[in-house]
């Protein structure tokens, strides 16, 4: 995830854990709130997905340094779309997209996570929601994802919170799949149900 503000100007590296880039160190610049998920929570996360990854379509939200999606592209993602209020970060993020020529699967959208939502068009197979912590935006993301259409039934919805925090609450619709905790980070993952599932 990133947020604005004025932060060091030395370069980051993102690396690529698995697929056709694997092991591709991609540079970023750290900002103030920029907390990329950790090597070893994303290698968990995409051992969980890697029955479903190939031909996902991905959002990635709170995008930040593009971690998430990213992987999820180079593990056979069909598409991803990263939403972020950071300017900075997601011209970053679209130059490695350039870069891993991608461009033609891959959006950038300058906007807040839930403004995104309201008029996104689905469904999506897999969604990365890694808000900034203790601010209850992961329950308002998950209260959005319930709108018809938007994630596709059985899809998967991946959340971060900080290892203190409550788990975000979500409706019937979904069921939780798997979850761990590393250090300071809770990470978890949500199936998506259908109505009819999610009433018996």
């Amino acid at each position: 995830m990133a947020r604005s503000g004025k932060g060091p100007t030395k370069q980051s590296t993102l690396r690529v854990i698995g697929g056709q880039w694997r092991g591709r160190k991609l540079s970023f610049t750290p900002a103030e709130g920029l907390r990329p998920t950790p090597d070893r929570v994303r290698e968990t996360l995409f051992n969980w997905l890697a029955p479903v990854t190939n031909g996902a379509r991905c959002l990635d939200l709170f995008a930040g340094s593009g971690a998430l999606g990213l992987e999820a592209l180079s593990r056979g993602a069909s598409s991803c779309d990263f939403v972020d209020t950071s300017n900075a970060a997601l011209r970053q993020i679209g130059h490695h997209l350039q870069t891993l020529q991608v461009g033609t699967v891959a959006r950038c959208h300058a906007m807040p996570a839930l403004t995104f939502l309201q008029s996104a068009r689905g469904p999506y197979d897999i969604v990365f929601a890694d808000p900034p912590f203790s601010m209850g935006l992961a329950a308002a993301v998950c209260s959005l994802l319930d709108s018809p259409g938007l994630v596709a039934e059985e899809g998967l919805l991946y959340v971060e919170s900080a290892a203190g925090d409550p788990a975000p609450k979500v409706s019937g619709q979904w069921r939780l799949h798997r979850d761990k905790v590393a250090g300071e980070v809770a990470y978890r993952l949500f199936q998506h149900q259908s109505e009819s599932a999610a009433t018996t």
